[in-house]
């Protein structure tokens, strides 16, 4: 032991004088490297999302409404802190819990919490196992009160609720995990509700592996759409849902919450009979493969034996390319649009799925590692707040000719800046890379937060 003992104090002293000492590359001797270029940081362009964050509130807001029940009464870290913590690692691609030690003394972390150093993986993994259904309240309070401070600052002219379901990976005997056969492997099996003009996420919530898609999604739904009544009674409020969602139970909360929707009916004999003039039309107008491609539309009236009520279906029947078999959508819908614009409405929805892929590869909603599903169903609010918080970072301040791209861009483009800090006198500059291609574009954004209206903070 004693030897062993020696040796890494061997090894450290070398590792030291290797960090301070030159070392040449073997393949250009005039090329030195050491690490002892001082207080540095990769990471300048979180202080653009700290500023964000404080001015519209978020982080006052956090300061005041979060707080975990644990018994702890002297701690180091403070709740707030941590959650906030969380928020920036995800933002900027520290994802693993782990990283918190990697990130301890990080100045521009250190800087944006205000503090001396980070917490470190095992006080943040007691954090995250405090949590339990008051914390999931909280969050998704403060994610309410957020909506309500980018809406004074752009309100929307209409509300597009894209709902959909996703599989979000398991690790071993987890509570709550199942074999879903839709997606033929093991998993959790949320409901997420996307703004699909913006691309916000409006609600998550976790949901057991075995669920069907649409299973609950009335009841997951009702809440929201009740709070856009009660806060924004004139805006028009809409629904797109693909077939997994043709259930009764959200037909009728959007009917009694007068949202309308457009959701899509999975195939059936039925269906197929009642259009079967204008498809026989269609068959007719092609024959022999004289026309290329065509397309027809078409409604009819059609009760399903599970709804109480006959609605209105919309079909698209499609001829491909070099094809003779026709192609079949159906919507039920309680939109006045002509059937064609309501096809071309749902067919929008498509762009859902480059949400969910921002979602679980940009902030990595696949982090459910915990045992207990409360724990995980609390961890998934905690992205999807760093998913919207970056969403209405881009959309309200970012320039348009960076709104658009995608969080693994940006965070190469604006958030991963090489910067050294100094500090004199009190102060603390950060000195940006001179050689940054996207100076205008940081300060250009820079300037978009400080024209911000201040908001009104929480007491």
């Amino acid at each position: 032991m004693i030897k062993c003992n020696d040796q890494t104090t061997k090894y450290q002293k070398e590792l030291s004088m290797n960090i301070l000492n030159n070392t040449s590359l073997e393949s250009n001797k005039r090329v030195k490297i050491n690490f002892g270029g001082g207080d540095l940081t990769s990471d300048a362009g979180l202080l653009l999302i700290k500023e964000f964050a404080a001015k519209t509130g978020l982080t006052r807001m956090i300061e005041n409404l979060f707080k975990t029940n644990g018994t702890t009464r002297r701690q180091h870290h403070k709740d707030s802190e941590n959650l906030l913590q969380m928020i920036f690692q995800i933002i900027a691609g520290y994802f693993e819990d782990d990283c918190a030690d990697e990130l301890t003394n990080e100045p521009v972390f250190t800087e944006i919490l205000q503090k001396a150093h980070l917490a470190s993986q095992p006080t943040i993994s007691r954090f995250w196992n405090r949590m339990d259904e008051t914390t999931l309240e909280q969050l998704n309070e403060i994610g309410a009160q957020m909506r309500d401070v980018i809406y004074s600052i752009k309100h929307p002219e209409q509300m597009l609720f894209d709902l959909d379901s996703t599989l979000l990976d398991t690790y071993g005997h987890q509570e709550g995990e199942g074999f879903n056969y839709h997606y033929q492997a093991h998993g959790y099996h949320p409901l997420l509700c996307f703004d699909g003009l913006t691309g916000d996420l409006l609600k998550a919530e976790l949901r057991d592996g075995t669920q069907y898609c649409s299973k609950g999604s009335g009841n997951f739904m009702i809440p929201l759409m009740q709070e856009y009544r009660q806060k924004h009674p004139s805006l028009p409020l809409y629904l797109r849902g693909d077939s997994g969602f043709a259930a009764p139970e959200l037909y009728e909360a959007c009917e009694d919450n007068d949202c309308k929707y457009a959701i899509r009916l999975k195939e059936n004999n039925i269906l197929l009979a009642l259009c079967s003039d204008a498809d026989v039309a269609l068959y007719r107008a092609t024959a022999d493969n004289a026309i290329d491609y065509a397309v027809t539309y078409g409604e009819f009236e059609y009760q399903a034996g599970s709804w109480s009520d006959p609605r209105r279906v919309v079909f698209k029947i499609e001829k491909p390319a070099d094809q003779i078999i026709h192609m079949y959508t159906f919507v039920v819908t309680t939109m006045e649009m002509e059937p064609y614009q309501i096809i071309q409405f749902y067919c929008g929805r498509g762009n859902m799925e480059n949400f969910i892929k921002e979602a679980k590869s940009g902030f990595d909603f696949n982090a459910v590692s915990s045992h207990a599903r409360l724990v995980n169903a609390n961890r998934l609010q905690v992205h999807a707040l760093a998913y919207n918080l970056f969403n209405w970072f881009r959309r309200i301040v970012l320039s348009a000719k960076l709104k658009k791209l995608r969080i693994d861009t940006l965070r190469l483009k604006l958030l991963k800046i090489a910067a050294k800090v100094v500090r004199s006198a009190g102060y603390t500059t950060f000195k940006l890379c001179s050689s940054c291609p996207y100076k205008q574009e940081f300060f250009e954004t820079l300037s978009n937060i400080s024209a911000l209206k201040s908001t009104a903070l929480l007491e």
